[in-house]
């Protein structure tokens, strides 16, 4: 069993220019229950399927499985996902001895950008760059598996 530690914050500058990568995303969820979320993506040329648990009472830690599967198998599970697809660009922006993962959503979540950092532990410090906003960690309505039921345009 592997853990996911990650905080997640809203972005409020332009991190763009830091950005060494880009990489367009496409996921559906075959199940959006919060005990297991299981979500199929297409991110870049590659498909994976990924298994969440329940997080921890901050929110920033639980449970995570992911395995890579063949783009046709993703193309045929995404017609058996729950309604509403997420539909992103993920950017990589090193600050200090981290890399944040900064989505930038579109279609019914378009003007939503949040950062992720993946941590080895919930009290591990790490540099905040001038862009990164507020915290959201733990707050449901940035999950992914809820972005596609309440639409941040929606809000």
């Amino acid at each position: 069993m592997a853990t996911e530690i990650e905080r997640k914050f809203l972005v409020n500058g332009d991190f763009k220019p830091f950005a060494h990568k880009a990489t367009r995303i496409t996921q559906g969820y075959l199940s959006s229950v919060p005990e297991r979320t299981v979500r199929v993506r297409i991110k870049g040329d590659k498909g994976f399927i990924t298994i969440k648990g329940i997080g921890s009472a901050s929110g920033a830690s639980r449970y995570e499985w992911e395995k890579e599967i063949s783009l046709q198998e993703v193309e045929e599970l995404l017609k058996l996902c729950e309604p509403g697809v997420i539909d992103k660009t993920r950017y990589l922006v090193k600050a200090g001895n981290h890399t944040f993962e900064v989505d930038e959503f579109y279609g019914e979540n378009q003007g939503l950008i949040v950062a992720e950092i993946e941590l080895a532990g919930e009290g591990e410090v790490f540099e905040k760059p001038a862009w990164l906003g507020i915290e959201v960690t733990g707050d449901a309505r940035y999950y992914n598996s809820m972005l596609m039921k309440n639409p941040f345009t929606r809000w």
